[in-house]
């Protein structure tokens, strides 16, 4: 087995967890958000725990998708720029762009959001009682997926190979 049939094995499995535990976040969000609705116009007394825990599921959400949209280079951005210039000068801007993602990804998510949980680690949430620095884990595990992603993405731009897109990626 080559070392890109591996690297794509690897992108595969961690952006079917990526997938799976944002898939599994989106049912919770929407069975809480209906659970509100439920107990707040048939029972006429609101859940208020809901609301809080719909906040902490889409932090976690979307810092996951992040990753996972970074993982399969499916982040929105602009080309028209890019394109105007030369295929060597086009191949500097994608590997300084993402060497600067994966700066941000360890400087802010990595360092900081470790920096943000470890500091709240003794606040607690005013309905749920729970930690908010368990809520802010998910600084440094999504940090920890896009510097994987960006490590797997620099290669690709040095080596050239090509990522094999997988099924449902879009």
């Amino acid at each position: 087995m080559t070392t890109h049939d591996r690297l794509n094995r690897v992108r595969r499995v961690l952006g079917g967890v990526l997938a799976a535990v944002a898939g599994a976040l989106l049912v919770v969000m929407t069975l809480l958000g209906l659970y509100q609705v439920f107990t707040r116009y048939v029972l006429g007394t609101p859940a208020a725990f809901t609301e809080e825990l719909v906040r902490y599921a889409l932090i976690w959400t979307s810092l996951i998708s992040a990753a996972y949209a970074f993982l399969h280079r499916k982040h929105m951005s602009l080309l028209f720029l890019r394109d105007k210039f030369a295929p060597p000068v086009q191949r500097g801007l994608i590997v300084g762009t993402d060497v600067l993602v994966l700066v941000f990804a360890v400087v802010v998510l990595v360092i900081g959001g470790t920096m943000l949980a470890l500091g709240a680690a003794t606040n607690y949430s005013a309905l749920l009682g729970v930690s908010r620095g368990l809520v802010y884990t998910i600084g440094p595990i999504a940090g920890a997926a896009i510097v994987f992603a960006q490590v797997l993405n620099i290669w690709e731009d040095l080596t050239g190979e090509v990522p094999t897109e997988t099924e449902g990626t879009d």
